[in-house]
């Protein structure tokens, strides 16, 4: 029996894709070095360079990339990083919102039937955002 609570999917796959792509950002706008966007995001320059050539999640990434709420999301985290408005912990705290905004919507209960099999009237997720 497979016991894989909705957080454990955001921590595996929602995170990772997300990191992925303030990487792209962060390397592709601010012409940052993989090892300095690295530094800024408290990984390596080996999962950064993970993140720019590997295929593995390519398909999560694809789809948060599609929501407007994340491109905003992402653009506002790598300027903030880019341009030092932002301190780790303020950047960390942009990441609970996305994914506190993601749990909210039907993205992540999706997945998660993907990765499980969830009753219809599951209602693990909240259905607003709290403050």
């Amino acid at each position: 029996m497979k016991m894989r609570p909705p957080c454990e999917l955001v921590v595996r796959s929602v995170l990772p894709a997300f990191r992925s792509l303030i990487a792209k950002r962060l390397i592709e706008r601010h012409h940052f070095s993989q090892v300095t966007a690295a530094e800024k995001l408290g990984t390596t320059q080996a999962a950064i360079s993970y993140y720019l050539y590997s295929k593995r999640g390519d398909e999560k990434v694809k789809q948060l990339e599609a929501l407007p709420s994340v491109q905003a999301m992402v653009n506002e985290i790598a300027e903030g990083i880019a341009t030092d408005k932002f301190s780790p912990f303020q950047a960390m705290l942009l990441f609970c919102k996305l994914c506190k905004a993601l749990r909210t919507g039907d993205l992540i209960c999706d997945w998660h039937r993907d990765f499980l099999a969830v009753p219809e009237a599951c209602d693990i997720c909240p259905t607003v955002i709290e403050s």
